[in-house]
């Protein structure tokens, strides 16, 4: 496809919020070693993703401007470069790109061969596209970091999930379910049956008192809190937790990292988990394979045209969204 051209849609510096994302016409990338060329079908947003444009990960990202964002996306192989045997031209496909070069806005994109995964056809482009920051995050937070067995066999645990209808809560609520798990969630008055009907057992209002102080209405103390909202303090969760009880923390900021090291260093029982996500190829397919068989749903907040991506970009930096938010070439 060399001298193509695509349309695709970026920021040229730090700032601007949806007015910063320009339109343009850029050639279409080529894959190199280990890595596909993809016909792009959906992309889904990130939180993230914007917290780039504003300068939150200056100066590790991007290296370079103009950036194209976008890192979840699904679509069709078109062609692979040397060494790529785990797909072929033509295999439908959900694939993590890197936050380094980004480049889901756009209508091609180029992809490692090991963050690519076929996407059977029960699975649509949006669903997969969902999939990867945010669920591969909800994985790890429950089984890596809390330890919890999603195949119903683990001892009884009571956990904790703040922000629960958002992109991350909604997978994790799902895939707590999965296992033995009590669940415990937050969101807005406005999705608590949308957050009932994922499987909460409990749902709390954050503008409530019970909802600021994070108290269960059954009375029982967490023994892991999947925390996916932002300006809660440790001091808020640790007299809702059990003797040994611990909040993983999938967005840690400096306080987080201070509160994590002061709780080792004076042998605390409870305690704080700074989650980095590190993403691996056999999790996302575990992931996919959930959706197709129905345990796992990507709860799609809005679909957007990419001629119209920066209301997708205004509505995700709004954060009201009700699940994952959708830019379709």
């Amino acid at each position: 496809m060399a001298g193509k051209l695509m349309r695709a849609v970026q920021f040229e510096g730090y700032g601007g919020g949806a007015a910063g994302l320009k339109h343009v016409e850029v050639p279409v990338p080529s894959p190199k070693k280990d890595e596909v060329l993809l016909k792009l079908e959906a992309t889904s947003i990130n939180p993230v993703d914007w917290k780039i444009q504003k300068g939150v990960l200056r100066p590790i990202l991007p290296r370079k401007f103009p950036y194209i964002p976008g890192t979840d996306v699904a679509g069709e192989v078109i062609e692979v470069g040397p060494g790529v045997t785990n797909v072929k031209a033509g295999d439908k496909v959900v694939a993590l790109l890197s936050h380094n070069s980004g480049g889901g806005f756009a209508e091609y994109a180029v992809a490692s061969k090991g963050l690519t995964v076929e996407r059977p056809p029960e699975v649509s482009a949006a669903e997969a596209a969902g999939l990867p920051v945010a669920g591969l995050t909800a994985l790890q937070a429950l089984t890596d970091a809390s330890g919890i067995k999603l195949d119903s066999t683990g001892k009884p645990t009571n956990i904790l999930i703040t922000a629960a209808s958002g992109g991350v809560g909604q997978y994790a609520v799902q895939l707590a379910k999965l296992g033995n798990v009590h669940v415990t969630a937050t969101c807005g008055a406005r999705n608590i049956e949308f957050v009932k009907s994922l499987g909460a057992d409990e749902v709390l209002d954050y503008k409530t008192p019970e909802g600021v102080a994070l108290t269960s209405p059954s009375g029982c103390k967490y023994d892991f809190v999947i925390h996916c909202a932002t300006g809660i303090p440790f001091s808020t969760f640790e007299p809702n937790l059990s003797a040994k009880g611990k909040v993983i923390d999938i967005t840690p900021g400096p306080s987080a990292m201070l509160v994590a090291a002061f709780k080792k260093l004076t042998f605390s029982k409870k305690g704080l988990v700074p989650l980095l996500m590190i993403p691996k190829s056999e999790n996302l397919a575990y992931l996919v394979n959930l959706v197709k068989e129905g345990k796992l749903e990507t709860i799609v907040d809005s679909k957007h045209p990419l001629s119209r991506a920066e209301d997708a970009w205004a509505k995700s930096i709004e954060g009201h969204a009700t699940g994952k938010i959708i830019v379709e070439p």
